[in-house]
Formats: C-alpha cells, sequence, structure tokens
C-alpha cells in the first residue's frame, strides 16, 4: 500500500471553530477553544496518523484587521500557512451571508495553487436543511472550492468526509512523525496555551485579547510524582488584574484549579500549579514583549 503524507492548513475568519474543528479531526485536544474571538496566536501543528497516510494541520490564528503590532504577528503567521502545504482548508459558520471578513480570505485563496476544500461549520444552528442547500450554493458559485463539506466540528458530524478529501489530494510520502506523536509543540506551550483558555473562560469581553501567559518554571520533584508548576498571567491594566484576580482571589483560584486538571491529564501526573498576575501595559505593541512570548514575526 502506498503511504501518503502532507501538511494542511486550516483558515478562516476568527471564531468559525477551526482549533475545535482541529482537535475533533485528531482526536486530541491541541489548540484550545474559546468562544472568545482570535483565541489562537499561534500556528499549532496537529498530527493525524492512520494505516494509509499521515496529515499535519496547521491551525491559524483568525484573519482579520489587525489592530496593534500582535494582531499584525497573527495575521502574517494566517497568511505564511498559505504557503508549502498539500491543500487548504477554509473554514466558515452558519453566517447565511458572506461577509466582508471571508470575502477577503476567498479573494487571497484564488490565487493560491493547491486545492482548497471549504467547510462550513456549525451546521448544527441551521434550522431547516434549505438554509444549508442556499448556503453551499453561494460559495459554489464563486468557482474557488474543490469541495463543499458542511460538518458540525463541535458534535463531531461528517468529520470522516474531511479526512477523506484530503487523502484523495495527497502524494506519496514519508511519514514525519512517529505514530504516537499528535502535536509537534514543546510542553511548556501547551501548558501555557491551557492556562490562557481558562483566563479566556472566567474573564468577561474586555480582558482575553490583552493577556498572555509566560512558563517560569516546570520542575519534577526529586522521589515524587508531582510537577511544580509557575506561571505569570501578564495583562495591560491594573482594573484587568483585579478582574482576573477576583474578590478574595476567588477567580484565579478558579482559573488555577481549572487549569490544574487539564494539565494533570495531559502529563499524566499530579502538578502544583502556581499562579501569579502582572500588569505589563501595551505589551501587544512592544516587540520585545511578543517575542518574549513567543509570537515570532521573522521574515524567512
Amino acid at each position: 500500500m502506498t503511504f501518503k503524507s502532507g501538511f494542511v492548513s486550516i483558515v478562516g475568519r476568527p471564531n468559525v471553530g477551526k482549533s475545535t474543528l482541529m482537535n475533533n479531526l485528531v482526536g486530541e485536544k491541541i489548540a484550545i477553544m474559546s468562544d472568545k474571538p482570535q483565541t489562537t496566536r499561534n500556528t499549532i501543528q496537529a498530527v493525524y496518523t492512520d494505516e494509509e497516510s499521515q496529515i499535519i494541520f496547521l491551525d491559524t490564528p483568525g484573519i482579520h484587521k489587525p489592530k496593534n503590532k500582535l494582531g499584525e504577528v497573527m495575521v502574517k503567521s494566517a497568511k505564511d500557512a498559505f504557503r508549502n502545504v498539500e491543500c487548504i482548508i477554509f473554514v466558515v459558520d452558519d453566517s447565511k451571508t458572506i461577509g466582508k471578513g471571508d470575502s477577503m480570505i476567498i479573494e487571497n485563496l484564488r490565487k493560491v495553487d493547491v486545492p482548497v476544500f471549504l467547510v462550513i461549520n456549525k451546521i448544527d444552528k441551521l434550522d431547516q436543511k434549505e438554509e444549508l442547500f442556499h448556503l453551499i450554493q453561494k460559495y459554489d458559485e464563486l468557482e474557488v472550492f474543490d469541495e463543499i463539506i458542511p460538518v458540525s466540528a463541535l458534535k463531531g458530524s461528517n468529520l470522516k468526509s474531511i479526512i477523506e478529501v484530503i487523502k484523495k489530494n495527497l502524494k506519496e510520502g514519508p511519514k514525519y512523525f512517529p505514530d504516537d506523536m499528535i502535536t509537534d509543540q514543546p510542553e511548556r506551550v501547551l501548558v501555557s496555551e491551557l492556562i490562557r483558555e481558562k483566563v479566556l473562560f472566567y474573564t468577561n469581553e474586555e480582558v482575553p485579547h490583552g493577556i498572555a501567559v509566560e512558563i517560569e518554571k516546570i520542575k519534577q520533584r526529586k522521589q515524587k510524582d508531582i510537577i511544580d508548576i509557575s506561571a505569570v498571567i501578564y495583562c495591560e491594566r491594573d482594573s484587568h488584574k483585579g478582574i482576573i484576580i477576583g474578590k478574595n482571589g476567588r477567580k484565579l483560584k478558579g482559573i488555577g484549579k481549572s487549569a490544574r486538571e487539564d494539565i494533570e491529564f495531559l502529563m499524566g501526573t499530579k502538578v502544583n500549579l502556581q499562579l501569579w498576575v502582572k500588569v505589563k501595559e501595551n505589551w501587544r505593541n512592544m516587540q520585545n514583549y511578543i517575542d518574549n512570548f513567543g509570537f515570532n514575526n521573522n521574515e524567512e
């Protein structure tokens, strides 16, 4: 049997369910999920492997009009993922109309020379089959997409169709990663992202985009099955610090407890997690902090 492999970019506007889709395609939680836009900040790599193929998915930040240096880095990262891949998955949601954001991405997709598959996500939110039919028809008339696949990433419906379509378009290739490897992300990155996910969940609309998490320490205790982790949650305002900590520190305790449970599942051991909150005003426009937090914008 010929073994096939290749790289596949997942692109789309913020908050259309790209991370949820990728996690469910590979069967593990790799990218953090939130109902807040622009949750994903880096291109995250996840690996799907079966007996006949290996697909490396690149989950990209949502393409949007940037408002700061961090936004510029995110958009560049997403657009870079158009290159050096075997095919592209463009994810949209159940919106009845094709908005400006989707139209901008579609115009960029017209210029690529690899197959582009449209995935219409959140179809469980559509009331009638006729609505889905009309939506498919609208996108089909654009003559951009090689395949149009309706799915519900959250409920896991019709995801096998995506894998099958990708496999048809892959060429013979090597196995880039071991069978049991599902991501190339370092442990520190996964831990920091899990903490950031909990901050997104526990805080309100004005805080999320202004936070970053820095892991200061991950250390296994000698002769004990426990790992000590210390991390700093950075925010841009004193008022945001108060929101994250909460009254009598309750919100930060909730963030820590929830993050610790996920980290313990990830690492398969007990974890002692210590969290601090610090203010660094306007860090999203400070290149040194953007670099320190791992958001790279280096030209090739």
